[in-house]
């Protein structure tokens, strides 16, 4: 799979998947770190992006359900724009979204009750291009 750099090649080849699974951003201890989809430290402590079943069993606060898209184009982590399309296209529609960078692809969690419109939201922009 090749790097993509472009603006609008990212875009078009961003190809969103919708993950089933429940997820919560939480601040919990280090041994969930291992069990985590994701992490980032800050100052307040160490942030989590547990699955449902995680969170619930360590019972930890599980309030806003989210739900990950990722976008399936290995996008350059120095690319620019494909965050501020994706972010813009949901904003335009009243979504929140939390975008996450992996080092292959990145990640975009919006509120599970929004997650089948930001799906067809983020297909529409691909098919149609850059905003």
């Amino acid at each position: 799979m090749s790097v993509v750099h472009g603006t609008a090649e990212m875009i078009a080849q961003m190809k969103p998947v919708l993950d089933e699974t429940l997820y919560h951003f939480c601040t919990g201890p280090e041994d969930l770190l291992a069990r985590a989809t994701g992490s980032i430290r800050e100052a307040e402590g160490l942030s989590l992006i547990l699955s449902d079943e995680v969170a619930a069993a360590h019972g930890l606060p599980r309030d806003q359900p989210m739900r990950r898209i990722t976008l399936t184009v290995h996008s350059a982590l120095d690319g620019v724009g494909l965050t501020a399309a994706v972010s813009g296209a949901l904003a335009a529609a009243g979504i929140a979204c939390n975008m996450v960078a992996g080092h292959h692809h990145d990640h975009v969690f919006v509120p599970a009750p929004d997650a089948e419109r930001a799906l067809q939201i983020l297909r529409d922009l691909a098919e149609d291009g850059a905003p």
